[in-house]
């Protein structure tokens, strides 16, 4: 049980560490955001109808959004990894600092 909770809370751990920490942190925002709303619908719904087809629809989709970014985030894609058409090499600070 406590591998499997560092597999997907540990940064360190999950496929989100080859990421800059800014987007780990918007990443995993984004993904707590997504799973307490699944929740929230989730007890919602089964309250109203009574029914936990919601809730299976709400989780697999859940569980596919989790994977599909764990998935992308293992091999992170930067602008170096575009050459450019005409040949020019690409800098390393894209922002200008």
């Amino acid at each position: 049980m406590f591998s499997t909770f560092n597999a997907l809370m540990n940064s360190s751990i999950n496929p989100l560490k080859n990421l800059p920490a800014a987007q780990r942190y918007q990443i995993s925002f984004i993904l707590s955001a997504m799973w307490t709303l699944i929740f929230c619908v989730s007890f919602g719904a089964w309250r109203w109808y009574g029914t936990l087809t919601v809730l299976h629809i709400l989780m697999i989709s859940g569980t596919l959004v989790t994977s599909l970014t764990f998935s992308v985030a293992k091999k992170p894609v930067t602008h170096r990894d575009f050459p450019a058409a005409d040949g020019t090499t690409r800098y390393d600070d894209i922002c200008g600092n």
